[in-house]
């Protein structure tokens, strides 16, 4: 018996409440693809609070704090800026949400890409503070040395190839890559780069079809695919993009539902009750006690 921690009705607040700790794990996301082949694909979500990974936990394998959040919760116009005291802070509100799924934590830019050990010391860090049970960073064979050193003390790593997002001001934009005969070699070198180097799984993102399919028929870890293919061993998308949040997402995105119109309704109906005098009533006010 553990413990995880769960919103409490009558306050809003995270409490500790004892749990079965059933998380899944490393391993068991590994075995997920046996002899090269995935029977069920993984889900995977982005999450970035405690009420949203309580909402998505049950449903996912997986649950990834994304350096997205720049973009999605601060309004920053890339990933470039997020800094790692934003990613443990918002790691460790996941993990207090969660029980289930696994949880990874995104390296932001500048955290580990200058030495093995300047990644071990950031990763170290957001395991410490987050709570979180794996780290995910960008990048191919420049990389696997530093997913090897970090592999090898005890640090699980989920590698992310293709279109990387902290690389946009290298690439030029955020268009699909493997257009060239080229860049679709060196996709491929770059996966069998980090499945060698010990990486337990691979996002494969913004790629041509054939190329996901290709990458993941090439390595032996599960491949994670976000505009890749269906033939992926699972699927990640940003789950506020998914919710239907913002009027513009990439190409890959699939919105299942409408919230912002809802969360617009509801502010809309809200305000003509405040402005109308026909909120609160007397259901929401406190009255004097006889």
């Amino acid at each position: 018996m553990s413990t995880t921690y769960t919103l409490d009705t009558a306050t809003s607040r995270a409490n500790p409440t004892p749990a079965p700790m059933k998380r899944l794990t490393v391993p068991a996301i590994m075995g997920h693809k046996a002899d090269g082949v995935t029977k069920e694909p993984l889900v995977m979500l982005t999450a970035y609070t405690a009420r949203m990974a309580q909402l998505l936990d049950t449903h996912c394998d997986m649950l990834l704090v994304g350096d997205s959040l720049g973009q999605v919760i601060y309004g920053l116009p890339s990933t470039i800026p997020v800094t790692i005291e934003m990613m443990a802070a918002h790691g460790a509100a996941v993990v207090r949400g969660s029980y289930h799924s696994l949880v990874i934590v995104d390296m932001p830019f500048g955290s580990y890409e200058g030495s093995p050990e300047q990644a071990f010391a950031s990763a170290s860090r957001l395991m410490k503070e987050s709570g979180c049970a794996a780290v995910k960073l960008e990048g191919g064979e420049a990389m696997a040395e530093t997913i090897g050193f970090l592999s090898r003390r005890g640090i699980p790593v989920m590698a992310h190839i293709g279109l990387t997002p902290q690389a946009v001001n290298a690439l030029g934009g955020y268009g699909a890559r493997g257009r060239s005969a080229a860049e679709e070699a060196k996709i491929l070198a770059d996966a069998r780069a980090v499945a060698d180097a010990g990486a337990f799984a691979l996002v494969v993102e913004g790629v041509l079809e054939h190329i996901a399919d290709a990458v993941t028929a090439a390595v032996p870890i599960p491949t994670i695919g976000i505009g890749a293919s269906a033939k992926c061993d699972g699927q990640v998308l940003v789950t506020e993009d998914m919710l239907g949040m913002f009027e513009r997402v990439p190409r890959f995105v699939k919105r299942y539902a409408d919230m912002a119109g809802l969360i617009g309704d509801t502010a809309q109906a809200y305000a003509a009750e405040v402005r109308s005098r026909s909120f609160p009533t007397v259901e929401q006010m406190y009255q004097r006690k006889a």
